[in-house]
């Protein structure tokens, strides 16, 4: 089994959705800060306490999780602004059935623009890239990088040599999930597991 330095990549928990407000400008809901709350309270005592570095996608959601989590480890919280979720900015909020029917065709058709969102494989080369950038720079030890579930499905996908495809999406709970990578191969040591067993030593790194 793996003991050597890894990469965390946790996608922010649940969201106020406020289809008025830019979806990136999006905060944390009573129920994902209390989750982020939780975990702070077990840091030192759980997977974590390794972690030297924290890294975060510029979007607020991201950033109201990594920050709290950076300040109880006492680590900086660094912006990666690369790192942020696919661009759906060409259509805003959508409802949730509208939203889950065009998600379904970003990941089925990876190098098209569905209704002028990035394309799956653009922002696939864009987090792989970002994520690699933080893990070169970054200092020994092991790294959190916060940020999103499509891009963080994305990542994954390329790390696991796996065709671009939905069924490796972290599935459904509105986020606060992670998969753990081998820091100096890149490759994922498992799939999604709940933050909240990042609170023990029960996740497979």
């Amino acid at each position: 089994m793996w003991r050597g330095p890894v990469l965390r990549y946790l996608t922010h928990p649940q969201v106020v959705i406020a289809p008025d407000v830019p979806v990136p400008d999006w905060g944390l809901s009573e129920v994902g800060a209390a989750r982020v709350a939780a975990l702070c309270r077990a840091v030192h005592n759980g997977t974590l306490a390794g972690t030297t570095s924290v890294f975060s996608s510029p979007e607020c959601k991201a950033l109201e999780t990594a920050r709290p989590l950076a300040d109880e480890l006492g680590c900086p919280c660094t912006v990666s602004p690369d790192s942020y979720e696919n661009n759906r900015s060409a259509t805003g909020y959508l409802p949730g059935p509208e939203f889950e029917a065009l998600a379904d065709g970003f990941f089925a058709q990876p190098e098209t623009s569905v209704r002028g969102w990035e394309p799956a494989l653009d922002a696939q080369s864009r987090i792989t890239a970002a994520v690699s950038d933080i893990s070169d720079g970054a200092p020994i030890g092991d790294i959190l990088v916060v940020g999103h579930g499509a891009v963080g499905t994305l990542l994954y996908c390329a790390r696991a040599g796996l065709p671009i495809s939905r069924t490796h999406d972290q599935g459904a709970g509105g986020g606060g999930n992670f998969i753990t990578y081998n820091r100096v191969t890149g490759v994922p040591l498992g799939g999604w597991c709940p933050i909240e067993s990042l609170a023990g030593d029960s996740v497979v790194d």
